[in-house]
């Protein structure tokens, strides 16, 4: 079989897709450098110093990570890589832009943050290649289940022992030497790798077993109770972190995978009412929880935060950037407070200087990846990988969901960040392995059936003609 340019021919004859990958990944490491020489054009007049060792350094990651694939999982989806990385230079470029702006990169705010982030990118890829590299096969994570759900429950409780308060939030452990990690971000990977293997096994008893009750499906009360179980401690998380984020990403990737699993959409309207119910007796008790959801109700509220509360600011940057944005590097979104332009608000700088059609593009390579790993989940052969796959993807449609509701004040702040565009190295260390997982289904889903072996029957059967 003859190959074309962009395609790379497997010794049994099916595409790899692997040059594909790599042409795309060309495209994910060029658009960031040109970013990166329209912002230093725009601060400085000039080309920055830096855009040949930053076009270099990502490019470099670029080109490991595609090794790896093309070595460890040559039938893995060939998108999903390069937005990845596209998205992860896009997320450098903009920290880096806002560490121009002397207002908010100051020492009390942490200094100039782009360098981390390109430390913790390449931490990221270095797990990302591990897990490629020692996980052969992804139904391996089965055996693991109710470790996963041990591991998962200690990583999300260990800041309420040994972590930190920042910005109202207990949801950071200080790790000598290193800096400040959000186990977290890491729980929510594990925490799909449990509900898989767990639903793997009680999807028919929670899918038949049911009675019916004001229109609504419920399974039997020892069927029930996991559920319960997880709601309620979601709720201690929120209590006691003051983590709105991770509790609904917790919460609500549980139901979404269980309405997969059963295809009950009755577990969609019950669990939609135990996490409203949820939310406003914690919004009601909680102080801090309550502040947000009352700037998200009060925009305008010029009591608080020196004369204007940080949605309204996100707002004017919205509605400043307009159709097509001021360009790179020529807006003010460094006048929301803190550091939470590079974190919880980035988007604002992405809607102030590209615009509505920046905006939407950034979204729309989110789709495109959340629909790529959704497509994993369909083709893969297991039902553990299926399960596994529609978690994971769940996962990051539900962070982007939520990020990007909070800042466009769709829904009040969370205080997550937004995966591989947003400060912070514990989010883009676990997307990178995320990204990995998802890759390791992938390749297994669509790799060739191997040739089935010669039968000795047919052979010894042969009539041979003089």
């Amino acid at each position: 079989m003859s190959s074309n340019n962009n395609t790379t021919v497997s010794p049994g004859g099916l595409p790899s897709r692997r040059n594909t990958e790599l042409l795309m990944l060309v495209f994910a490491v060029v658009i960031p450098v040109f970013a990166y020489a329209n912002v230093g054009l725009a601060k400085d007049g000039t080309l920055p110093a830096g855009m040949l060792g930053y076009g270099l350094g990502l490019g470099l990651l670029a080109g490991v990570t595609h090794l790896a694939v093309r070595r460890w999982a040559p039938y893995a989806d060939p998108l999903m890589l390069p937005l990845a990385t596209l998205l992860n230079g896009l997320g450098l470029v903009l920290i880096w832009r806002l560490d121009q702006e002397p207002t908010i990169t100051t020492d009390a705010l942490g200094g100039p943050m782009a360098p981390n982030q390109l430390m913790w990118s390449t931490v990221g890829v270095a797990l990302f290649i591990g897990v490629l590299l020692l996980l052969k096969d992804h139904r391996l994570l089965q055996r693991y289940t109710y470790i996963s759900m041990v591991v998962a429950l200690v990583l999300l409780a260990l800041p309420i022992f040994v972590g930190k308060e920042i910005n109202g939030a207990r949801i950071w452990v200080q790790i000598p030497g290193v800096g400040s990690l959000q186990p977290g971000e890491f729980a929510k990977i594990v925490i799909a790798i449990f509900f898989a293997g767990y639903l793997m096994v009680k999807r028919d008893a929670l899918a038949l077993a049911s009675r019916r009750f004001m229109g609504l499906y419920l399974p039997r009360g020892r069927d029930l109770g996991p559920i319960l179980v997880i709601w309620a401690i979601s709720l201690l998380i929120l209590i006691f972190e003051t983590d709105l984020g991770t509790s609904l990403l917790f919460f609500g990737i549980f139901v979404v995978m269980l309405y997969v699993a059963t295809e009950r959409t009755s577990w969609i309207v019950f669990g939609l009412l135990l996490s409203a119910s949820g939310a406003v007796f914690v919004a009601s008790t909680n102080a801090h929880v309550g502040e947000r959801v009352d700037n998200w109700l009060n925009p305008l509220d010029r009591a608080a935060n020196d004369g204007v509360t940080e949605t309204a600011q996100a707002m004017f940057s919205f509605g400043s950037g307009g159709l097509f944005g001021s360009g790179l590097g020529q807006g003010y979104s460094r006048l929301i407070s803190g550091i939470a332009p590079k974190s919880d608000y980035i988007l604002a700088t992405v809607g102030e200087e590209l615009g509505l059609a920046g905006l939407m593009a950034i979204i729309m390579l989110y789709a495109l990846l959340i629909e790529r790993g959704m497509r994993t989940a369909l083709a893969a052969r297991d039902p553990f990988g299926k399960l596994l796959a529609i978690g994971l993807a769940g996962v990051f449609a539900i962070q982007v969901f939520v990020v990007a509701g909070g800042v466009t004040a769709l829904i009040p702040l969370t205080g997550m960040t937004m995966p591989f565009l947003a400060q912070g190295g514990s989010s883009v260390i676990a997307n990178w392995a995320l990204i990995a997982l998802l890759l390791r289904i992938s390749d297994t889903a669509r790799r060739p059936a191997p040739a089935p072996a010669p039968s000795l029957d047919s052979e010894m059967t042969q009539v041979v003609r003089p």
